[in-house]
């Protein structure tokens, strides 16, 4: 049995919170093979649920609340004079508490062979119906477990490290760092930094962390300027710096958090792992201008696509496994195969992103990479194509309007393209698992694996 807690901060009145990618996580991290997963709500006013992630649905939902427990009703729960100790200021939520009765506080959730067992377009919410409110989760896991509950990976450390980090620089640069990581994000190669950190004879989880929110840091440098570059206006559905501070602040604010997370980690004091990182740097900033460069022959072709993912994506992917493993004293075929895993994990993740452009499902705006003119496998194989190739090609040759957007986005997604980037993509999550069979991980394997596995399936 593995117990923990599961804290959200909600922003709206009634809002759904999609818990499914953090159940999994928890999953993960326990090593939970065949089992099943208990939530229980602590907040009268925070009900359970699973269904699908879809905004039309939860508006639904939320008329249908209205309609049989409507804001500003005469509750009984609200009349504060027939109650005992409730403070003056104690705002009334007798519809909260009434609506909350239409859900579960309890959810049971099964695993199997490491997964979650949810249907195609099933997630795991909890709704929140008097928020905003800071809100709590228990959960609990029992089962077969992979490896000991005990060796979790303490993932609040690295969120304690961020938050202290970014509370000691000056505001003009800490504000919109805080504001790109308070957005969340996957945390993949904190994530795997401290996995493999637990792998050697030196395992101190809060050097581990230091590491990690180092990584991290370096990495959301890297977002801000391919934002800027990209002129995305939006990241995890806020305004990206540039959008909101303009250009200057965010190569400025970039720039800032390149420093300080190569500083973070040459203060380490092991130059193995300051040597791996900066090589990763180096990487992404030579494969950023061959991004640039390759968009005047847009949509590009397989092997500049290769080399462009290897060094933006694959490169800190594999650092931060290979970083981790040096940190713990881990031996060079160790850390060798970690790292060639990394990089295997990082260019699958990256095929798996460029499906999600094409996806109405994903929360992204359909068409957005095209829009950008950024390197897209599956628009590259599109363009290859016997059939739709020439009609790609011809569209991507001039403006692109919605209307050309949307008419590529159907020739993609009618040619084989999407079928055989997952088979690709697939196909590296393999090869990346059999880098892992011949060392000794100290029971972290079926881990590594669970988390190469998901994060492809859950970014396509």
């Amino acid at each position: 049995m593995s117990a923990t807690r599961l804290e959200f901060a909600t922003s709206e009145a009634t809002q759904f919170i999609d818990l499914t990618d953090r159940i999994r996580e928890r999953v993960m991290q326990a090593g939970l093979r065949t089992g099943r997963v208990h939530l229980q709500s602590l907040h009268t006013t925070v009900g359970l649920c699973v269904n699908e992630n879809e905004l039309l649905l939860h508006r639904d939902f939320e008329a249908m609340l209205e309609r049989i427990a409507p804001i500003g009703a005469g509750y009984e729960h609200d009349d504060f004079t027939r109650r005992f100790d409730i403070a003056v200021d104690e705002p009334v939520n007798g519809h909260a508490h009434c609506r909350q009765l239409l859900l579960s506080a309890f959810l049971t959730l099964l695993v199997e062979e490491g997964q979650l067992v949810l249907g195609r377009w099933q997630s795991v919410f909890a709704v929140e119906l008097d928020g905003p409110r800071h809100r709590e989760l228990a959960l609990q896991l029992e089962g077969e477990f992979a490896r000991p509950p005990s060796r979790e990976v303490p993932e609040s450390l690295v969120e304690v490290e961020l938050t202290r980090q970014l509370m000691v620089d000056p505001e003009p640069v800490a504000v919109p760092m805080r504001r790109l990581v308070e957005a969340g994000g996957k945390r993949l190669r904190p994530k795997l930094v401290q996995l493999t950190a637990g792998i050697g004879p030196r395992n101190d989880p809060l050097r581990a962390a230091e590491l990690a929110a180092a990584v991290e840091l370096l990495h959301n440098a890297t977002l801000i300027h391919d934002d800027y570059v990209d002129e995305s206006t939006h990241r995890r559905g806020r305004p990206t710096v540039a959008a909101a501070e303009g250009p200057e602040r965010a190569i400025a604010v970039g720039d800032y958090y390149f420093a300080k997370a190569t500083r973070l980690i040459a203060e380490m004091g092991n130059p193995a792992v300051t040597s791996a990182l900066a090589e990763a740097l180096e990487a992404i900033c030579a494969s950023q201008i061959d991004d640039v460069a390759l968009r005047g022959a847009y949509p590009g072709d397989r092997e500049s696509y290769l080399r462009v993912v290897r060094g933006k994506t694959a490169s800190l992917f594999a650092a931060a496994c290979a970083s981790g493993a040096l940190l713990s004293e881990a031996t060079p075929d160790v850390v060798g195969a970690l790292r060639r895993y990394g990089d295997l994990l990082g260019t699958a993740f990256q095929m798996a992103d460029d499906m999600v452009d094409f996806s109405p499902s994903s929360g992204k705006p359909v068409g957005l990479d095209i829009r950008q003119r950024v390197l897209s496998l599956p628009l590259i194989y599109a363009a290859e194509d016997r059939q739709v190739g020439p009609e790609v090609r011809r569209l991507l040759e001039g403006a692109l309007g919605d209307a050309e957007v949307g008419r590529v986005t159907e020739l993609v997604t009618a040619s084989g393209a999407l079928p055989r980037v997952r088979q690709e993509a697939d196909a590296l999550i393999d090869a990346a698992v059999r880098e892992l069979e011949a060392v000794q991980l100290d029971g972290l394997r079926p881990t590594l694996v669970g988390l190469a596995r998901s994060a492809v399936d859950r970014n396509s």
